[in-house]
């Protein structure tokens, strides 16, 4: 039997060809590297960040936009328990500072939304400006009663819906429940977080 393999989608935005494609494990140095570049060395001590630790993104759901061969965006997500509720945490949304204003972000976006709606899950939630999310869905509405494991500004926590009503009474902590990484592949530990 033949595996099914999904084609590279490739985007123009402003003459600038790219292409979105499924995150390889060759692509690990580079996206380490745009992510430092785009949130500090620090990014590990942040909120969302405790969500992610010793996990692996969801299946299908962990892309990468390469631009002239270069790795130039990233986004993935990642399972978790909202109140209870089975739900996507997204992020990073990553992209290399140079190619900012090619439409890769919001490519990467739309992509990652698509796949996991047709992959069947129900409520992908954020933590980001609502003003550059809400043009893909998120709002504030179902997240009030939900909190994060560590500091978070309440205005920031969005999610949006596939399935209406999935997150209707969600309440309580946001935990990871994605499969857990082997403990070799694990790159800093949980308790190096700051509280």
């Amino acid at each position: 039997m033949t595996a099914f393999r999904k084609p590279q989608i490739a985007l123009t935005s402003k003459a600038a060809l790219f292409v979105i494609r499924a995150e390889r494990a060759a692509d690990a140095v580079a996206r380490e590297a745009l992510l430092d570049a785009s949130f500090g060395e620090d990014r590990h001590g942040r909120t969302c960040q405790r969500l992610r630790d010793g996990r692996a993104p969801a299946a299908g759901l962990a892309l990468s936009a390469v631009r002239e061969g270069k790795l130039v965006g990233t986004v993935r997500l990642w399972h978790v328990s909202a109140g209870g509720r089975p739900a996507l945490v997204l992020g990073p949304l990553a992209v290399d500072p140079a190619c900012r204003e090619l439409g890769i972000g919001a490519a990467l976006m739309q992509q990652a939304l698509a796949a996991a709606r047709a992959r069947g899950h129900g409520a992908v939630i954020l933590l980001g400006d609502a003003p550059y999310y809400a043009r893909f869905g998120f709002s504030a509405e179902k997240t009030g009663t939900l909190t994060l494991p560590g500091p978070f500004e309440r205005d920031r926590l969005l999610a949006v819906e596939f399935q209406a009503g999935v997150l209707d009474g969600a309440c309580g902590m946001i935990v990871p429940t994605g499969a857990a990484l082997s403990k070799r592949r694990v790159v800093r530990p949980l308790e190096a977080h700051a509280a």
